[in-house]
């Protein structure tokens, strides 16, 4: 039988990708840290009327948060400036490549 490979998918913790090993079931978390601190959130909010699956950010988590946000979108923008301008297919490609590096790092939650 052969083997399916699986998408990476992103921490259930942190959002970082989770690489798959292929054996067994997948992995939630990318880093055993990751799996200390949702073991340590999800206590924290037991007998509260917060959501177990909650996420609870600080101050500034939030913040860097959207200026994550905010990056994708002003690079997205660039994209969009570029070829309305006609821009070449190499400076295109370079906008692309930084979007992308942008939006990954925008799943991030902390």
């Amino acid at each position: 039988m052969a083997r399916v490979a699986r998408r990476p998918h992103p921490c259930a913790w942190c959002g970082r990708e989770v690489p798959d090993s292929g054996v067994g079931r997948r992995r939630q978390y990318c880093r055993q840290s990751c799996r200390q601190r949702a073991y340590e959130h999800r206590t924290s909010v037991r007998g509260t009327s917060i959501p177990e699956d909650s996420v609870v950010l600080s101050a500034d988590e939030a913040s860097a948060l959207v200026d994550r946000a905010f990056a994708v979108r002003c690079a997205a923008e660039d994209v969009a400036t570029a070829l309305q301008e006609g821009a070449p297919q190499r400076e295109l490609t370079e906008l692309v490549v930084v979007l992308t590096e942008l939006a990954r790092d925008a799943e991030r939650l902390r």
